[in-house]
């Protein structure tokens, strides 16, 4: 399979685990005192170092480092904004879509001497 298709995949579940360490328990555990939150975060975080870490060797085999890291922050808007809006019940703004078009950019550039 494609080193850069099978490293999206992974980097995908990754930020799934990733948004929830982050985030989740802001919702879920407001009411614990914050070492609680921490240690069942350091768990799900653990479950998302164990699809992050392979899915950046596997990239590396193919990408550079930048590369990698443009995509995982691509990935990552792309997760925390339905994660936001629908999880956490945050309204849905525009600075949504301004964040997103500059990572386009972003990917432009770092992708631009592959393109031609």
């Amino acid at each position: 399979m494609n080193p850069i298709l099978v490293s999206i995949a992974l980097l995908l579940c990754s930020n799934v685990f990733m948004t929830f360490a982050w985030y989740a328990h802001l919702k879920e555990l407001n009411n614990k005192p914050w070492i609680i939150a921490a240690l069942i975060s350091w768990g799900i975080a653990l479950l998302e170092y164990l699809f992050q870490v392979p899915a950046n060797r596997i990239g590396f085999t193919v990408l550079s480092i930048g590369q990698l890291k443009i995509i995982q922050e691509v990935i990552t808007l792309s997760i925390f904004v339905p994660f936001s809006v629908m999880y956490l019940k945050e309204p849905l703004k525009l600075d949504y879509l301004w964040a997103g078009l500059c990572l386009v950019g972003a990917v432009y550039f770092i992708f631009r001497s592959k393109l031609g």
